[in-house]
């Protein structure tokens, strides 16, 4: 490996030692419900986007803030000895994307059926220092 190369690699991972990364996959709720909640805690500090999952009576906000602690724990894991009220951690990014779709059918009247789409979300969500 050359030494531009060892440099570059080098400052990518000490990047990276700032942040981390937790998925959920295949959650059975809705993107469209699941992004209504990601859009709140976009951007927020870590400590504030708990308190603004755990009193919002949506259901979504349960799954989410059990992946944001996920998140933190990575982040400590990652960063020994530090903890992440020090750290001035914040949501960076969230996105959620569509997961498998499971077709289901519903008799309607007339002899006829109609579809029933139920939809699945998989959601990516990175912790960043802001120090």
């Amino acid at each position: 490996m050359g030494a531009r190369k060892r440099n570059t690699a080098e400052a990518n991972k000490e990047a990276k030692k700032s942040q981390s990364i937790a998925k959920l996959n295949n959650c059975p709720t809705s993107p469209r419900k699941m992004r209504l909640v990601a859009d709140m805690i976009r951007g927020v500090e870590v400590t504030k986007a708990i308190n603004m999952l755990k009193y919002n009576p949506k259901e979504a906000s349960i799954r989410l803030e059990k992946l944001l602690v996920s998140a933190i724990h990575n982040w400590e894991a990652k960063n020994d000895g530090k903890s992440f009220e020090d750290a001035g951690l914040i949501v960076k990014n969230i996105y959620v994307d569509s997961g498998r779709m499971l077709k289901r059918v519903q008799p309607a009247p007339q002899g006829r059926a109609h579809r029933i789409r139920k939809r699945s979300n998989h959601v990516t969500l990175i912790v960043d220092s802001s120090k």
